[in-house]
């Protein structure tokens, strides 16, 4: 029966060449202009990009210690003095900082999950700032004379969304999210006992 519908290898070509450009995101331009893709569509403003954020995530996962050493209990121990807390902690963060940065990341991740209304806030915020910047690509925005750039139009969305953020309860999150990272991260790096490669450094130490 005559169909116009691809078949066998011309479907899977078909396919292909859809998804290609679907992702797409070569010919993407500020304008709309260019590629038809999403990403051509969900345009970042300049100085954002998904490959800088992938390249940050990347070399952070590159530096990571293994979890197993991080959470070895054999490995912790109560500082001697105040001296010995203090160089454990400044250690600590420099040796750990990647393992840090996801357990940070972790806590805002769960804060965000556990609360509908955060997350609606979020939505809001991110409404607003695209479609602010969707109009400002389109023509100027200016704003008693001045031009808004990129960090003016997000101050805008967050003006525009604040009273979402605060039926959130965006405030109490925020707090919450620093004293669970201060109070995680402050035990791990005050009772895990130093790398032995850390101890020798210490020792090589002019006094």
């Amino acid at each position: 029966m005559p169909s116009g519908a691809p078949s066998g290898e011309n479907c899977l070509v078909d396919m292909d060449s859809k998804a290609g450009d679907l992702f797409s995101a070569e010919d993407a331009h500020p304008t709309g202009t260019g590629g038809a893709g999403i990403l051509a569509r969900l345009w970042l403003p300049k100085g954002l990009s998904a490959s800088m954020a992938k390249e940050w995530i990347t070399k952070r996962r590159l530096s990571i210690r293994p979890w197993a050493t991080f959470v070895d209990q054999r490995k912790f121990s109560k500082p001697r003095n105040f001296g010995e807390l203090c160089q454990r902690v400044v250690k600590n963060v420099d040796t750990f900082n990647s393992n840090y940065t996801f357990i940070f990341l972790g806590l805002i991740l769960y804060c965000i999950v556990s609360s509908p209304m955060l997350l609606i806030a979020l939505a809001v915020f991110a409404g607003a700032f695209y479609i602010i910047h969707l109009k400002s690509l389109e023509s100027k925005l200016v704003v008693m004379g001045k031009e808004l750039t990129v960090p003016h139009q997000m101050s805008l969305a967050g003006a525009v969304s604040l009273p979402v953020f605060w039926l959130a309860g965006a405030g109490a999150a925020v707090f919450w999210v620093l004293g669970a990272t201060l109070f995680v991260i402050g035990s791990h790096a005050a009772f895990r006992e130093l790398e032995a490669t850390d101890m020798e450094e210490l020792l090589m130490e002019p006094v």
